[in-house]
């Protein structure tokens, strides 16, 4: 049989041609996920959260723990990337079959549809591009799980879908906090009527256990990650139209332009469809109003998607997603050709673009590890000024690489894994992809002599400290650290804060 993916009509009639179109989709977008897992170089966030699953813990300085613990399983297999990231590029090929299985349930007369509108989902261009293994991976997967039983449950009104919804919001939860858009979207759907109060209740016990073990933690640890998530990034915040412009930009971006125009065109038709409407309609008005005071992430929409494409499914006949896919394939020849660049092109050949530097520290990692390690004096330690560079030196060094210095509000791991304390004494290898100036480092060892190297032609810097000296560097820095990190209110209880106590510092910040 010919196979013409982009028109997908090869076979006898409708449901078949549908069927047979989102088969070939999803065993073709599969093979290509698996190909730029195995190749595309590993990223700092990525590189990053890895460290998660070599330290497992049951929370984490900027999120809850769902991601470290997928990591720690998926590390002992592997620490290869394609390892890493295999849950990732099986995530929106699950998502699909759940998709098509509920617009199956939602148009029982129409299963050819459920079959188009997932080969249309699984060639949208996020759906096979971003395979990076991230906190997003466990957040999305589990939040389809929770929206899935949700439907289910106001389909078939059966309290074990509700108390299914309720479990996977929980490991949604600890995964990370936008799960708890999710959660409003459920209560202004429930809150309408009593029985939608009962069904609200039982969604929240089931996941109220999972929600616990994260406060369990912050509240031993510093209320972490709830400082980073509601007050520390959000430092410098103000309002902008151009940011709500860009997350209106985005939205046409993510859905695709056509996709966005039936979505507009199909607005009366929105309260019909209540459950799965409020799934994506309330996050995204949230959103929205976030918008106004800062940039909304691209990665903080997706796991919504799913919820929007199924709506479209109920309002387009085969026909039109069929000519959906056609035009969403095709948007995404310039996003293949570009990661294929990445991986394919010899470094050499980005010589003369802005990308060059980048690309060479991401791809010539190992490179740059091997030379901050030639001449390292006996008992030695390399850092770097930021924890990107920091994160991917790490991977590729397989030993964790701390960040000297202030740092910024994210990424803040450090803070629970380092001791500065055990480095009094010992010389100090600092990393940066800039100059150093020996001024900056000076006050913190006895002598600071700086060295630079060359890997493919782009020069990195790094300066030798001799003789850490801890008691300085508390004063200095992690005194400095306590007082803009860790300004916990009063009003949260707290009962254990690991950084504070191991440097003595809880006098110097007012709770």
């Amino acid at each position: 049989m010919k196979l013409n993916l982009f028109n997908c009509n090869d076979s006898i009639d409708e449901l078949t041609r549908a069927r047979h179109c989102f088969r070939w989709t999803f065993a073709l977008t599969l093979l290509l996920k698996l190909w730029l897992a195995a190749y595309f170089p590993m990223t700092g966030d990525e590189a990053f959260f890895y460290q998660w699953g070599v330290y497992p813990d049951w929370g984490y300085y900027d999120h809850p723990p769902m991601v470290g613990w997928l990591l720690y399983l998926l590390n002992h297999i592997s620490s290869h990337p394609l390892s890493l990231r295999f849950i990732t590029v099986l995530l929106w090929s699950v998502v699909s079959l759940g998709m098509v299985d509920l617009m199956r349930r939602l148009l029982p007369a129409q299963p050819a549809t459920a079959y188009r509108l997932g080969s249309l989902f699984l060639v949208l261009p996020f759906a096979w591009a971003l395979n990076a293994v991230t906190t997003d991976t466990p957040l999305i997967l589990f939040m389809f799980a929770s929206g899935y039983s949700f439907i289910r449950a106001t389909l078939s009104d059966e309290k074990t879908w509700f108390a299914a919804s309720g479990v996977f919001l929980g490991l949604a939860l600890l995964s990370k906090y936008f799960a708890g858009l999710l959660a409003i979207a459920y209560f202004v759907y429930l809150a309408r009527t009593r029985k939608g109060w009962l069904n609200l209740l039982l969604l929240a016990l089931c996941a109220l256990p999972f929600a616990a073990i994260n406060v369990a933690y912050n509240a031993t640890h510093c209320w972490n990650n709830v400082m980073f998530n509601l007050v520390n990034r959000h430092e410098g915040a103000h309002w902008s139209f151009g940011t709500v412009a860009l997350y209106l930009v985005m939205m046409v971006y993510l859905t695709t332009p056509w996709v966005a125009l039936k979505l507009l065109r199909s607005h009366r038709t929105l309260w019909q469809r209540g459950a799965l409407a409020a799934l994506f309609l309330v996050p995204f008005a949230l959103f929205l109003l976030l918008s106004a005071k800062k940039t909304i992430g691209l990665h903080w929409v997706l796991g919504f998607m799913p919820f929007v494409f199924l709506f479209i499914g109920t309002v387009s006949s085969p026909d039109e997603l069929r000519k959906y896919f056609r035009w969403t394939a095709w948007l995404g020849i310039p996003h293949f050709l570009a990661l294929a660049a990445i991986i394919l092109v010899p470094i050499s050949a980005w010589k003369n673009t802005h990308a060059y530097d980048t690309i060479v520290f991401h791809k010539q990692t190992q490179s740059i590890v091997t030379a901050l390690r030639s001449g390292l004096p006996q008992e030695g330690l390399v850092m770097a000024r930021a924890y990107t560079p920091a994160s991917l030196l790490s991977y590729h060094a397989g030993e964790y690489w701390a960040v000297f210095g202030e740092g910024k509000y994210h990424a803040r791991q450090d803070d629970i894994i380092v001791d500065f304390r055990q480095y009094a004494g010992r010389p100090i290898r600092i990393f940066d992809r800039k100059p150093i100036e020996t001024d900056e480092l000076a006050p913190y060892f006895e002598s600071v002599a700086t060295g630079s190297f060359e890997v493919s032609g782009v020069q990195y810097w790094y300066a030798d400290g001799k003789n850490f000296n801890y008691a300085v560097y508390r004063e200095r820095m992690l005194k400095k650290i306590a007082e803009h990190y860790y300004r916990i209110p009063a009003f949260l209880p707290m009962y254990g804060c690991p950084f504070l106590q191991r440097y003595d510092l809880e006098g110097c910040c007012k709770h």
